[in-house]
C-alpha cells in the first residue's frame, strides 16, 4: 500500500485516515506475551553477564563486608532486570522467532 503525503499539508487527510483504519490489525496472543516475556528474561541474562564483567572489582579500596557479595549479585540481577527489553537483543530475538514461526508454521507452544 502507498501513500501519496503530497498535499496534506499541516492536518490529516481523511485519504490518510481510512488507510490507516483499514489496515491489518495484528492482534497478540497469549503466546506473544510468554515469547516476549522469554525473549526479556533471556536479554536479561546477556546484561547481567555483561554486567558482571564490566562490574567486577577485585581489587576495591576497602575490606569486604559479609555479604557484600550477595548484595552486588542482587543489585546486578534487579539491574539487569530493569534494563532487559531496552537493548534491542529482545525485539531481534523475538521477530526472528516470529518469523520462524510463520514460515515454519507453529500453531502451538515453542
Amino acid at each position: 500500500m502507498n501513500f501519496d503525503f503530497n498535499g496534506i499539508g499541516g492536518g490529516y487527510s481523511k485519504e490518510l485516515l481510512d488507510a490507516a483504519k483499514s489496515m491489518p490489525n495484528i492482534i497478540k496472543t497469549d503466546d506473544d506475551s510468554r515469547l516476549r516475556e522469554q525473549t526479556d528474561a533471556f536479554e536479561a541474562l546477556i546484561i547481567k553477564n555483561m554486567l558482571d564483567t564490566a562490574l567486577k572489582m577485585d581489587e576495591s579500596l576497602f575490606p569486604k563486608a559479609p555479604g557484600h557479595d550477595i548484595y552486588e549479585s542482587m543489585y546486578r540481577d534487579t539491574l539487569a532486570d530493569s534494563l532487559s527489553g531496552s537493548f534491542g537483543f529482545s525485539d531481534l530475538l523475538y521477530d526472528y522467532l516470529k518469523d520462524l514461526q510463520g514460515k515454519q508454521g507453529f500453531k502451538g507452544e515453542m
